[in-house]
């Protein structure tokens, strides 16, 4: 019976460990001209949404050609993060507001 317990707890401690993790949604708002947090991290797999609380359009463009998300005023944007890499972005509209995306494999 002992045999069987143990057997029975490898078992399961191969599954957890071979089950793929769950990934994250990171949100990121633009509020009064401001990216807060203006550093995040993140895995490849996750997904983050940035969300305009503002009256006026923003956008999340990476400097490196990643991506570019258009965000409407009081309305929010997705995107699943695709490769790893540390990528920073800005809004073109409001070239001041700046943040960085660290995205680990």
């Amino acid at each position: 019976m002992r045999l069987t317990h143990s057997a029975a707890a490898v078992v399961l401690l191969i599954c957890a460990a071979a089950a793929p993790a769950r990934a994250a949604t990171i949100q990121i708002s633009m509020e009064n001209l401001v990216v807060s947090p203006a550093q995040v991290s993140a895995r490849v797999g996750d997904t983050v949404e940035w969300v305009n609380k503002d009256v006026f359009a923003h956008t999340a463009t990476a400097r490196n050609g990643d991506f570019d998300v258009t965000l409407a005023p009081k309305k929010s944007a997705t995107i699943v993060l695709k490769k790893a890499g540390t990528v920073d972005y800005y809004c073109r509209f409001h070239p001041n507001m700046t943040a960085t995306l660290k995205v680990e494999p």
